[in-house]
């Protein structure tokens, strides 16, 4: 184990972390996080702990300090990282919702995702997946086809 970890199992996270491992639904990566952290206060190395597990030496690390500072729920629980796609700004929402309502430019029955965001031309990387969230939140009722 690295320096400055220390990790105290009691009685009782032992029960429950050896629930997790045993219990046939609980996530895989639940399973491998209990594994590490029962194997280090079993007195188990780093090297031992990797090859049980299948996960590499940074991997142990991490779970084992994120118990040590948290317990047993630093490891059911995933961080939260920020969406991929940004959010778009209020007035574009708007406008995407009061393009849904009326018919579009061309002859046709639909929006397309390439057709609204030509028609939203404040915004240049406006594409498919900004306009499938915006228009099912607005739930507006029309109709609108993805290409």
């Amino acid at each position: 184990m690295r320096r400055g970890i220390s990790i105290t199992v009691t009685a009782e996270d032992r029960v429950r972390l050896d629930t997790i491992i045993r219990n046939r639904n609980s996530p895989q990566k639940h399973v491998w996080r209990a594994r590490i952290v029962v194997l280090t206060s079993d007195g188990e190395g780093t090297t031992a702990i990797t090859r049980a597990v299948g996960k590499g030496k940074t991997v142990v690390w991490r779970w084992q300090e994120r118990f040590m500072y948290e317990g047993i729920e630093g490891l059911t629980r995933d961080k939260t990282r920020p969406s991929r796609i940004p959010p778009l700004p209020a007035e574009t929402v708007d406008r995407v919702v009061a393009l849904t309502n009326q018919a579009p430019p061309y002859e046709a029955t639909h929006w397309s995702a390439p057709a609204m965001a030509k028609a939203v031309e404040d915004q240049p990387v406006l594409g498919a997946a900004h306009l499938g969230g915006t228009r099912t939140s607005a739930a507006s009722g029309a109709h609108v086809q993805d290409f």
